[in-house]
């Protein structure tokens, strides 16, 4: 059964470490300014999911009360163009390379909108049967319309292939030859958005949710664009891929691709958003522009109060080193990009309500093992994802203990982390105008210098006494690559540098990423 309750804030309690609500007495009569109204959104308990699939293996470790499940919410399939393996092969590779969940995304064309969502189903179903330790959805790729692409995840359950054919066949873009831009191609996106979520409200499907995938790599998803499909159902668009998949298509020929990180190989074009710059269309550090740029667009959306989460993943189709010709950038699901997600439980609701709480933080080949971010004041405290509220004036700090990497990688190398940035930002309220993509007020204010790989690091950081709301968020490199961000030095001192086509090795330029953490006063 779904439950409704009121819209609610989140913060710990330090006695206890239970979750408390903006509902308790301790909150009560908190103001609710234009801010906060547009942070807090509804908040919806999902329906429970008291007999998962799979079963919680032992010796998975709860830290901040949550199971951190890594996994991979973009992966293809033979019923994808362009791709060889089936559905066995990538959810055991998954599996043997420690992802605790998956998805399998097969992306639209004329046979998949027929009939391969049933057969993809099938072959999900054998794989839920055998591969117990690791939880399978099925999923699609949607080509949104006159956009880019997206991950649209569903529940298990008995509707998962009706729901996603339906949608499919009605809202895909290049199954209604909707790709191009315009508004009525928009509005058809936006429209889709609320097909999912009335989905769930109507209970013909537990839940589903909607991850924006490899968002800057054409230039396609504007602003006003990703803003509207927030708008429209703010349960089911979360996020979007702050580092898309292929990062391994930028290896030198002959023992790689020779292309770019990601497949960002692309120009501005006549279907690009035109106040995209031309750095726009490369990774740095492996990561979107959009995510990657302090003061960028994600900031733009995180100023704003708006949940707005990123994910790793593999988008994988063909594997690097699967053959003689090195002709492909892929890695295996849970090789080098991983989604690490705080879960109630082993189950796939407590994933998908993870990832919506934006639960969740992203690493690339093993850099850390784990981490555990906090701010707090008193005896409350609040993680990744969540929200603190705090009387004005109060004293707020934030804390840090990281499990290095401790050991090999799958390449075979035990990485180094170098440094973590702490990046601030103030929540300034809606912007007036839809396309920004720029926060002018987000910063690196802090950089710890790490240079270790074994052990646990754990450090504390003041953040003065709070008068404004603001937003803080980490991240961390193993230093080998580094220039100034793209709105200068005074905001992002030492930041990725941008990818070289044709050059790029990712195993050597590692990064972590967090989501955010927001503060804001009673």
């Amino acid at each position: 059964m779904i439950r409704t309750p009121a819209p609610q804030h989140r913060y710990r309690d330090e006695g206890s470490g239970q979750l408390r609500t903006g509902t308790d007495a301790a909150l009560a009569g908190v103001a609710a300014p234009g801010w906060a109204a547009v942070l807090a959104g509804p908040d919806w308990a999902m329906a429970d999911d008291p007999a998962p699939l799979g079963r919680s293996p032992a010796g998975r470790e709860r830290r901040n009360g949550y199971l951190w499940l890594a996994g991979d919410h973009h992966v293809h399939t033979r019923h994808s163009p362009e791709t060889a393996h089936r559905v066995a092969d990538q959810i055991r590779h998954a599996n043997a390379y420690g992802l605790d969940w998956m998805a399998v995304t097969d992306r639209g064309r004329g046979p998949h909108t027929m009939d391969d969502v049933e057969q993809t189903n099938a072959d999900i179903l054998v794989a839920r049967r055998d591969v117990k330790d690791t939880l399978v959805f099925h999923g699609l790729e949607w080509n949104i319309p006159a956009a880019g692409h997206g991950t649209v995840l569903v529940h298990p359950g008995w509707n998962e292939v009706a729901v996603l054919r339906t949608f499919e066949r009605f809202f895909d873009g290049v199954a209604r030859s909707a790709t191009a831009p315009g508004p009525d191609n928009e509005a058809l996106a936006v429209a889709g958005v609320r097909f999912l979520a009335d989905a769930v409200t109507q209970r013909r499907i537990q839940d589903a949710l909607l991850l924006v995938n490899h968002p800057a790599r054409r230039g396609v998803n504007s602003p006003h664009q990703i803003r509207g499909w927030r708008d429209a159902g703010p349960r089911i668009a979360v996020g979007f891929e702050g580092a898309p998949g292929h990062q391994a298509a930028g290896i030198a020929a002959p023992a790689g691709q020779g292309s770019a990180r990601g497949n960002y190989v692309h120009q501005p074009s006549a279907v690009s958003f035109p106040g995209y710059p031309a750095e726009s269309y490369r990774t740095w550090g492996g990561f979107d522009w959009m995510t990657a740029t302090v003061g960028g667009l994600w900031d733009s959306m995180l100023a704003e109060g708006r949940p707005w989460w990123i994910t790793a993943n593999s988008d994988s189709h063909r594997i690097h080193d699967d053959s003689a010709s090195h002709a492909s950038g892929g890695f295996w699901p849970g090789f080098f990009s991983r989604t690490h997600v705080g879960a109630t439980d082993f189950a796939y609701a407590a994933i998908m309500a993870g990832l919506r709480a934006g639960r969740s933080w992203v690493d690339h080949g093993g850099l850390i093992r784990g981490l555990d971010v906090r701010v707090r004041s008193g005896r409350r405290w609040a993680t990744l994802g969540d929200t603190l509220i705090v009387r004005r004036g109060s004293p707020v700090e934030l804390t840090i203990t990281i499990d290095l990497a401790n050991g090999p990688n799958w390449a075979q190398f035990v990485p180094s982390l170098a440094r973590v940035d702490v990046i601030r930002g103030a929540v300034t309220g809606p912007a007036a105008d839809r396309d920004a993509f720029a926060a002018a007020q987000t910063s690196v204010a802090k950089t710890f210098d790490i240079n270790r790989s074994t052990g646990v690091v754990a450090f504390g950081y003041p953040l003065g006494t709070l008068d404004e709301p603001f937003y803080v968020r980490l991240r961390g490199t193993d230093g080998n690559r580094g220039a100034p961000g793209c709105h200068g030095a005074s905001v992002d001192p030492v930041g990725p540098a941008m990818d070289v086509v044709g050059g790029a090795d990712p195993w050597t330029d590692l990064w972590f990423y967090t989501n955010p953490i927001w503060v804001l006063p009673k």
